[in-house]
């Protein structure tokens, strides 16, 4: 099955009825827990996800993997015969989905008068916490504004500076480029709260010797559409390609938007992407064709030239995982990026300390080993074209339980895990002598350390 296929319309592929003035219902829905034990049974899911007929929460179908499907009421009895009917055990591990979403939009009764972390923010919200942040902190923290989302909403940061010197390390970190992945933007803010206020000292230290330019939301139409009309919107909010979804069984509104994180200009739309509007992962009609997407990369440009650029780091959710450049290479073709081996080496003694907080586990790898190739992203883009050293992407809580519904009470020790990565991931970066030493010699180094371990693993 091709990658046209097995991407087209990771959407709600179901009956509904939706028109951007409703709200779209997932009263009833179910989702089915499926993990495939033989190749037969893979085929089986791969042959039903191409159907188009169930929403599809997992990405990767493969052997003993953890498939999650979310299924239209009026379609339940049908599911659960045919996999009786192939022997295939499919366990309902969400009895609705609507009341999952219900519980996700609950606030405490009552609240303190500063944000803590113990429910979701709406984008109107995450502004105004911005705002009042640097009112605040107006001598370390800037607004910035990187441009304006497909319907005009302002793509809104920070820039925290404390020490204002000329040729800074910098650091950049962007969240919510999916729209409803929400666990993304309450860890990007908790960051910024972490850089502004922690009293730990590898806080401070991390903090106060690098400028950062932070972005809790990317894709400012889709976040505001999760809270308005759909709560499983992905995509941003363009109709320049709007169309008919019928032959799918799709409303046509699923036709709109661009995914952002396809839309990039490094290898576009050459694997991992559809160019099927109707599909979750439509990557445009041509590269850069959105002004969220070009507004990050002639970001980064400026702000490279300002400084030594070390940090990219961009937030997604769920999976737990952190995903190393490149997205569409696996094997020994990883040292296409040519410090691969410090990038692995830094993520996994990050996720070590991580694990430490909670117990929690993450997976390190590219994306094509170990969740799927893809091409057209952020992190690539500016990893490949705006060549910045440290870049990573982070799959954020969970495997699946929740999936994108990831209760608020998660949403604390999840940032404390978080937090406890990045920080060692800093100080492993900055013993590589990557504020220090020139990108020749850092890709030397990198390349013969991490061609050595291979020669000795072999």
């Amino acid at each position: 099955m091709n990658f046209k296929e097995m991407f087209l319309v990771l959407a709600i592929s179901l009956a509904i009825t939706v028109t951007n003035a409703e709200y779209v219902s997932y009263d009833q829905y179910k989702v089915y827990k499926i993990v495939p034990s033989s190749d037969a049974e893979v085929q089986i899911l791969l042959d039903v996800q191409k159907s188009n007929q169930y929403y599809f929460w997992s990405d990767v179908v493969a052997l003993n993997s953890d498939v999650r499907i979310m299924v239209d009421p009026a379609k339940q009895v049908e599911f659960e015969k045919y996999f009786e009917s192939v022997k295939i055990p499919a366990r309902v591990v969400i009895q609705d989905v609507q009341n999952m979403i219900n519980e996700q939009l609950q606030r405490p009764a009552t609240r303190s008068s500063k944000y803590a972390w113990d429910y979701y923010l709406s984008l109107d919200e995450i502004f105004a916490w911005l705002d009042q942040v640097v009112a605040d902190h107006p001598d370390v923290a800037t607004a910035v504004t990187i441009g304006t989302s497909v319907e005009g909403r302002p793509i809104r940061g920070v820039k925290i500076d404390f020490k204002k010197q000329a040729n800074p390390i910098i650091g950049m970190i962007e969240g919510g480029i999916h729209a409803r992945e929400w666990i993304s933007p309450a860890t990007v803010t908790y960051i910024i709260n972490e850089f502004l206020t922690s009293s730990d000292p590898d806080v401070k230290l991390m903090a106060e010797n690098i400028v950062w330019h932070i972005f809790p939301v990317t894709n400012p139409d889709g976040y505001a559409y999760t809270f308005s009309d759909n709560r499983m919107w992905r995509k941003n909010r363009s109709t320049y390609n709007h169309t008919s979804c019928a032959m799918y069984g799709l409303s046509d509104d699923i036709s709109n938007g661009i995914d952002l994180n396809r839309n990039f200009g490094f290898l576009w739309m050459s694997i991992g992407a559809s160019d099927i509007p109707c599909a979750e992962t439509f990557a445009g009609h041509v590269e850069f064709s959105e002004p969220e997407s070009r507004a990050i990369a002639n970001y980064v440009t400026t702000i490279k030239n300002e400084g030594h650029m070390v940090y990219y780091f961009a937030f997604h959710s769920y999976s737990q995982m952190v995903l190393v450049p490149y997205s569409h290479v696996a094997g020994s073709t990883v040292l296409e990026a040519p410090n691969y081996g410090d990038m692995f080496e830094v993520a996994i003694r990050g996720m070590d300390k991580l694990k430490a907080v909670h117990g929690t586990e993450y997976e390190v790898g590219t994306s094509a080993e170990i969740l799927y190739p893809v091409s057209g992203s952020s992190f690539d883009w500016v990893k490949g074209v705006a060549e910045i050293p440290i870049v990573y992407l982070f799959e954020l809580r969970d495997v699946g339980e929740f999936g994108f519904l990831l209760p608020p009470a998660r949403i604390i020790p999840n940032n404390e895990e978080i937090m406890a990565g990045l920080i060692e991931m800093e100080k492993v970066t900055r013993r590589l002598g990557y504020y220090h030493i020139s990108d020749g010699e850092r890709v030397v180094v990198s390349f013969v350390l991490f061609a050595l371990a291979l020669f000795v693993a072999m």
